[in-house]
C-alpha cells in the first residue's frame, strides 16, 4: 500500500512543485517511509512509500526509464512476477532485485495499452508517455487499489489514491453529488464511477484510461466470462485444483519484508486464509504468522472463540485479540471521518477499524483477511432453482432437507423460495405425470396443499393467453411497486423525483428476477458495484493506520476458477461451498471445515447503537437530523426510530438500518461541511 498523485495540465501550464507536495503531504499516512515527486513541464507525478515487499525497500518512485521517455507512479503488488520475467527480458537480473513498478513499466513498453491484461495482482498506476504525449492509467481487476480523478476538459487532469489529495488543490470544487446520497440511502452502491463529490470520479475496476490534450478515453480490459465451465474427472480433481489455486493466491500475498498478521474471525474464509498462510510461512521458516480476532465477553452470542481456538490449537500462530463489545458503531467517528473521504460507512465498519488500530499498535504493516470468500467461492443455493427448473424434485428435496439441517433454515421457506415458482413449467409442458409425482413429493415433504399446488401451479399457467397476460401484468405491477417502495421509503419523495431515482434503480439493478442457475447468481454477485465500494473503504480503513490489506479471495485466477465450476461443486448434500470444504481437508480443523453458518453480529450492533451510543444517537435524532430533510423522509425515519426504542418490542433490522443510515449520513456531511 502506497499513495499516488498526479497532475497533467492539458492547457500546457507548468506544474508547480508545491502543488504535488501538498498532495503527497495529504497522503502521508499511506506512505510514512518516504515521498518524492517528478515534474516535466505540464506533467507531474508524486508518490508516498510504504515498505512492504522486499523489493519496495530499495524502490524509488516516481520512476523514469533510462531514455526518459516513460515515467510511472504506482501503488502495486504484481503477483505473476515469475511468469513476466522471461517475457520482459529481465533474465539478466535476479528477480528479487526487480521492483513491481519496473515490471509494470516494462510491460507497458512491450504491450502498450494492453499491458494490464498481462498483469496479476493489486495495482493502480499512471504512466506518462512523452512520445505519445499522453497519460496511461489502469486499475486492478476488482478495485483493491483505489484511483480517483478530476478532469476539466482542455484544462487539467488530476488523480490520486484518495479524494482528500484532490480536494487540497484550490481548483477542485467541494460540491456534494446528491445522486451518491440517494444511492447510499437506497443501499444501491452499484455505480462504479461516481463519488460523494461532484466531478470527482473513480476509475472503475478492470479499466484503463488514456488522457491527452484532445480526449479522455476509458475502457474495460477484462471481464468475467459467465458461460465458461470447467470439466474435470472427479470430485477429488476439483478439490485438488482448488487447493492449488487457493494456496497460490495466499502464497503470492505473503511476499513481504516484514511479519504478517491475519484477521481470524473463526469463519470458514478467514480460517482458510490463516491456515494456508501459517503452513506456507512454517515451510519457509521465515516468519511465524500473527493473528488478530474480535471476541465478545458481554454479548456472548456473537462470540466465535470455539472456532478461533480450533485454528489456534493447530499451532504455528501468535494470537492477539480485541473486544468487539467494548466499542460501538458510532465510536471514534471524528478520527474516522478525517480519513474516510466519503464516510458513507457500513454498519460493521467499527470492527475492522478496531482491528487495524490494534495491528498498528503492534508494529505490523501487512494484514491478510478472508474478505468476501462467500462471493468468490459461492454458497451455490441457486442449485436448488436449477434442480426445480429441471424437474429433479427428488434431488431438490434431498438438498433442501440437508441444507436445513446444516444451516438451520426452514425447509418450507426454502421450497417456496427456490422450487415453487418452477412447478408450473411442468404443467406448461403438459408433463402431467411428472407434475403429479412432484406434487405428491412436495405434499409429503413440505406439507403443501395438493389442491392449491394443482390450482395455482398447474391450472393457472394454462389459462387463455389474454387472461394469463393480465395476471402477469398485475403481478409485475405489484412487484415493481413493492420493490420501489422497499428501496426508496427512507428517501424524501420530492428529492427522489428530482433525480429520477426510480429510473436510476431500474437502470443500475441489472435484474430483479431470481437467477435460474448457480453461475448466473455467482456472476451477478461478483460483478456488483458494492464489491469495489467495500474494497475502497477497506483500503482507507487500513491506510489510515499505514497498513496494507491483502485479500486472497480477490485473486483473478481463483475467481475465474470458482465461477466456472459445475453447480454441484458449490452445493452438494446440503453443504454450501463444497469445493472449499473438500479442497482444504486436512488443513482446516474439522470443527471449522464442517460448520454451517456463522455468528450473527446483529445483537452487538443493536446493543452498541441503542445503548452504548445512546447519547449521541438521541442528540442526532433530536437536533441534527432536520438538516437531512431534503434527502430523508423524516416522518418515516422518526416512526422507525420510535419502533426500535419501544420497550419489549422486537427490533426489525430494516428499522435499525434506516436509522443508522440517516445518523451516519447526518454526521458525515456535517463533518465534511457538506450539509445542504
Amino acid at each position: 500500500m502506497s499513495g499516488i498523485v498526479g497532475i497533467y495540465y492539458l492547457d500546457n501550464r507548468y506544474v508547480e512543485h508545491q502543488e504535488l507536495l501538498s498532495m503527497t503531504d495529504t497522503l502521508v499516512h499511506r506512505g510514512p517511509d518516504g515521498a518524492d515527486i517528478w515534474v516535466s513541464g505540464s506533467v507531474g507525478l508524486g508518490h508516498r512509500m510504504l515498505w512492504t515487499t522486499p523489493e519496495s525497500i530499495f524502490e524509488k518512485l516516481p520512476l523514469v526509464n533510462e531514455t526518459g521517455d516513460l515515467a510511472i507512479t504506482a501503488d502495486a503488488r504484481i503477483d505473476n512476477r515469475e511468469e513476466l520475467i522471461s517475457k520482459l527480458d529481465f533474465c539478466d537480473r535476479p528477480i528479487e532485485k526487480i521492483t513491481d513498478s519496473e515490471f509494470i513499466l516494462a510491460a507497458y513498453k512491450k504491450w502498450g495499452e494492453s499491458c494490464p491484461e498481462h498483469l496479476l495482482g493489486d495495482f493502480a498506476f499512471a504512466i506518462w508517455d512523452r512520445h505519445k504525449k499522453c497519460l496511461f492509467c489502469a486499475r486492478d481487476h476488482f478495485g483493491v487499489k483505489p484511483f480517483y480523478y478530476y478532469c476539466q476538459p482542455r484544462q487539467g487532469f488530476l488523480f490520486a489514491s484518495e479524494i482528500k489529495a484532490l480536494l487540497c488543490l484550490a481548483e477542485v470544487p467541494h460540491c456534494l453529488d446528491e445522486v451518491r446520497i440517494a444511492d447510499f440511502l437506497t443501499l444501491m452502491m452499484e455505480d462504479k464511477g461516481i463519488t460523494t463529490y461532484k466531478d470527482i470520479l473513480r476509475l472503475p475496476p478492470a479499466h484503463s484510461m488514456v488522457v491527452n490534450e484532445s480526449e479522455l478515453r476509458l475502457w474495460s480490459y477484462w471481464s468475467l466470462d459467465p458461460n465458461r465451465e470447467i470439466k474435470l474427472e472427479s470430485d477429488e480433481d476439483y478439490a485438488e485444483e482448488f487447493k492449488k489455486i487457493f494456496t497460490e493466491a495466499v502464497r503470492c500475498r505473503l511476499r513481504s519484508a516484514f511479519p504478517i498478521i491475519s484477521h481470524l474471525s473463526g469463519g470458514l474464509d478467514s480460517s482458510a486464509v490463516t491456515c494456508v498462510a501459517r503452513n506456507l510461512l512454517t515451510e519457509s521458516e521465515k516468519y511465524q504468522l500473527y493473528t488478530i480476532s474480535t471476541i465478545f465477553d458481554k454479548i456472548t452470542e456473537c462470540d466465535e472463540r470455539p472456532y478461533i481456538n480450533a485454528v489456534l490449537d493447530q499451532g504455528g500462530c501468535i494470537p492477539h485479540y480485541v473486544y468487539g463489545d467494548q466499542l460501538s458503531p458510532l465510536s471514534n467517528l471524528d478520527c474516522i471521518f478525517q480519513y474516510e473521504d466519503e464516510a458513507l460507512l457500513g454498519s460493521s465498519y467499527f470492527y475492522p477499524w478496531n482491528l487495524n488500530r490494534t495491528i498498528k499498535n503492534l508494529g505490523m504493516r501487512i494484514c491478510l483477511d478472508g474478505f468476501d470468500g462467500d462471493t468468490t467461492v459461492c454458497h451455490g443455493m441457486s442449485r436448488l432453482t436449477e434442480l426445480a427448473y429441471q424437474g429433479k424434485w427428488k434431488t431438490f428435496i434431498q438438498e433442501v432437507t440437508k441444507v436445513s439441517q446444516h444451516f438451520n433454515f426452514s425447509p418450507s421457506a426454502m421450497f417456496r423460495g427456490y422450487g415453487l415458482p418452477y412447478l408450473k413449467n411442468l404443467a406448461k409442458q403438459w408433463r402431467w405425470i411428472e407434475f403429479a409425482n412432484a406434487v405428491q413429493l412436495i405434499h409429503k415433504h413440505f406439507g403443501s396443499s395438493r389442491k392449491q399446488l394443482i390450482l395455482h401451479h398447474g391450472l393457472k399457467p394454462l389459462l387463455p393467453r389474454v387472461l394469463q397476460k393480465f395476471f402477469q401484468w398485475r403481478r409485475k405491477q405489484k412487484r415493481s411497486l413493492a420493490s420501489a417502495t422497499s428501496q426508496t421509503s427512507l428517501v424524501n419523495r420530492d428529492f427522489a423525483e428530482s433525480i429520477d431515482l426510480d429510473k436510476r434503480i431500474q437502470q443500475l439493478v441489472s435484474s430483479t428476477n431470481q437467477p435460474l442457475s448457480v453461475r448466473e447468481e455467482h456472476w451477478r454477485n461478483l460483478t456488483q458495484g458494492i464489491l469495489a465500494y467495500t474494497l475502497e473503504q477497506m483500503d482507507r480503513c487500513a491506510a489510515m493506520f499505514s497498513l496494507e490489506a491483502r485479500h486472497p479471495f480477490m485473486d483473478k485466477r481463483l475467481v475465474e476458477f470458482c465461477l466456472a465450476l459445475p453447480s454441484e461443486q458449490k452445493l452438494y448434500q446440503g453443504w454450501s461451498r463444497m469445493i472449499m470444504r473438500r479442497g482444504l481437508a486436512g488443513i482446516l480443523p474439522e470443527k471449522v471445515q464442517w460448520r454451517g453458518g456463522k455468528a450473527d453480529l446483529t445483537p452487538n450492533f443493536n446493543d452498541g447503537f441503542l445503548n452504548r451510543d445512546r447519547q449521541l444517537l438521541d442528540e442526532v435524532m433530536s437536533h441534527k437530523i432536520e438538516s437531512m430533510a431534503k434527502y430523508i423522509d423524516l416522518d418515516f425515519l422518526q416512526a422507525a426510530y420510535q419502533r426500535i426504542l419501544s420497550p419489549g418490542s422486537q427490533i426489525a433490522d430494516s428499522d435499525c438500518i434506516a436509522v443508522w443510515q440517516a445518523v451516519i449520513l447526518a454526521l458525515s456531511l456535517e463533518f465534511k461541511g457538506l450539509v445542504p
